[in-house]
């Protein structure tokens, strides 16, 4: 197995690592996370009407679920990488704009919807980019807010983070994204909502498999840095985690396929009229 471009020196809450994954994301991650940015856009009452904001974008899965709707949508990511990604996509009708998502440069009440599929969470202030998002949306207008109900996250790191766990318990500590933590949990989540300023949050799960590509020798290895247990390990106790992913994955393969079920927290909720 071999790994990209490291990144482990640059911290969750730097741009500068999100540029340098951006290409991977789009390629690895962006397929799976379709799934349930589809399924949080879904809840919206939105068309060719609507004005939709997408905070922390990435490389634009909900921008892109929302702009099939017909809506006007602004796409957000502090990223510039990411910001690029979106804009390659060549969709007239969604603009992408860099952007810190806890201090939005855009008008009170601008929006008829807002969306943050995996996005707010992973925020150093989680609680004021979902200030923001209330800020912005319109009396009656809607949100929709996706996390991972793991505070692992999904995918290739729900393993690498138990492996890990396993092998070098007294390493585990808290996330560098307490957002994965506090929202993981349905009740807080729904009281995080609230305390932003939206009301009547509704809560869904929402699970799909992460289809990993057994074939592909170094596909998982190009996920591994964006997990954030990753980035305690050194050199040798990541070879020896990557050894302990790939035996489980020989053992659990069918075929050149392996599933890691993954489950997302969908919160709904509106802005009082």
């Amino acid at each position: 197995m071999q790994h990209g471009e490291q990144t482990g020196h640059l911290p969750f809450s730097d741009p500068r690592r999100w540029d340098k994954m951006a290409a991977t994301y789009d390629a690895q991650s962006q397929p799976f996370t379709a799934h349930f940015a589809e399924a949080a856009v879904a809840t919206l009452a939105i068309g060719p009407s609507s004005k939709v904001l997408d905070v922390a974008t990435g490389t634009g899965v909900a921008a892109l679920a929302a702009a099939r709707t017909g809506a006007q949508v602004t796409a957000i990511d502090f990223s510039a990488g990411m910001v690029q990604r979106v804009r390659a996509h060549g969709v007239a009708n969604i603009e992408a704009r860099q952007m810190d998502g806890q201090a939005l440069d855009l008008p009170d009440a601008a929006f008829d919807a807002v969306t943050s599929v995996f996005g707010v969470m992973l925020f150093v202030d989680w609680r004021a980019g979902l200030r923001e998002m209330a800020r912005v949306t319109r009396p009656g207008g809607s949100a929709a807010i996706a996390v991972w109900k793991s505070p692992d996250g999904a995918a290739v790191h729900l393993m690498v983070s138990r492996i890990i766990r396993t092998l070098y318990p007294d390493l585990a500590g808290q996330s560098p994204a307490t957002g994965l933590t506090a929202l993981a949990d349905p009740r807080r989540f729904a009281a995080a909502v609230i305390a932003a300023g939206f009301v009547d949050p509704k809560i869904t799960e929402v699970t799909h498999d992460f289809v990993l590509d057994v074939a592909d020798d170094h596909g998982a290895d190009r996920l591994f840095e964006f997990g954030p247990q990753w980035q305690t390990l050194n050199e040798a106790q990541r070879a020896a985690v990557a050894r302990e992913f790939a035996m489980e994955v020989e053992r659990g393969r069918s075929g050149n396929v392996f599933l890691i079920p993954s489950t997302a927290l969908i919160t709904t909720a509106r802005r009082p009229s």
